[in-house]
């Protein structure tokens, strides 16, 4: 089904998923999770139009690439060799630059009843990243839970780090700073004012950022949480409560960006400050210039994949 047309001619389809009491909805602009209904409720923020997501959203439910959150300086090294990237986000370059994956047509490789692929392929030098990327996600519904699968293949040395751009409202409407939430995490990213990491990981307990016992998103921080979470051991999880549902979010990344919409517009978008949270599964922020963290470079013959879910109880 068609969802609208780009002003270049390129139309837009949406796709509908469904298992169980799970609904979805997916666009090929952007890989975008439009709506996710639980028993009828929609617990994702999504748009009316084309136009909208064109010129009102904040990444609402997309795919952000090649490389999710900040890279500082709008630049990174890799093998000797400077790449210089667009800066969108002050003096760094956010969620791939300008023109990332966000805003890109990805192709339909595979769909049924409940499952869909898309891929894109991001030429050499794309928002100033090296080699030919080529990018898949997969969204499934299947035991009351969407699972996201990634993969990426480059031709040349690159770096990537791909995550879904979904803001959650477990009741469908209001805000989320009474959403409860608890993380397997001990250490967390502190940032300096531009919002990149100081390159600690510093322990989460006796600061506002210790979620290993359930807390209110506005209980502490005044909800003002926009940070990367280290995620202790194997899959590591989330649980977040909203009225009478419970999401629980496994992922094999490293980390999670847990950020709680406090910058959101009511006057530039349709949802005002803390409409919605973000569980961005991910690498760390700014890792091509941070040796210390996991890698996020992927070279040719090198297949990257992650895996996320969300499950609702």
């Amino acid at each position: 089904m068609i969802f609208g047309t780009l002003p270049s001619g390129q139309q837009v389809e949406r796709v509908a998923l469904s298992s169980g009491r799970l609904r979805a909805e997916v666009l090929t602009y952007g890989a975008i999770v439009r709506t996710l209904e639980v028993s009828g409720v929609n617990v994702v923020l999504g748009l009316d139009t084309l136009d909208d997501y064109l010129t009102r959203s904040r990444y609402f439910g997309a795919v952000v690439g090649r490389y999710g959150n900040r890279i500082a300086g709008a630049r990174f090294t890799l093998d000797g060799v400077e790449f210089r990237l667009p800066a969108n986000n002050g003096p760094n370059s956010l969620h791939g630059g300008t023109e990332g994956f966000d805003r890109k047509v990805w192709t339909i490789a595979g769909r049924t009843d409940s499952s869909v692929t898309l891929t894109l392929i991001s030429p050499d030098g794309d928002q100033g990243y090296p080699g030919t990327l080529t990018a898949s996600v997969t969204y499934t519904l299947a035991d009351d839970a969407l699972r996201i699968d990634y993969a990426a293949e480059s031709d040349a040395p690159t770096v990537v780090n791909l995550t879904n751009h979904s803001y959650f409202n477990l009741k469908g409407a209001g805000d989320v700073l009474d959403h409860v939430v608890q993380m397997g995490s001990e250490h967390y990213l502190p940032v300096d004012d531009d919002k990149i990491p100081t390159g600690e990981l510093a322990p989460v307990k006796g600061t506002p950022f210790d979620f290993i016992e359930p807390h209110a998103v506005g209980e502490r921080y005044e909800g003002a949480y926009d940070h990367c979470f280290v995620l202790d051991g194997g899959d590591g999880g989330v649980k977040v409560t909203g009225g009478e549902l419970t999401m629980e979010v496994t992922t094999t990344e490293p980390g999670v960006q847990f950020y709680a919409g406090g910058m959101l517009d009511g006057a530039a978008t349709p949802f005002g400050p803390f409409a919605g949270l973000c569980l961005e599964t991910q690498h760390f922020p700014d890792s091509p210039n941070q040796p210390q963290f996991p890698s996020t470079v992927l070279r040719p013959g090198e297949r990257r994949t992650s895996t996320t879910t969300y499950r609702f109880i």
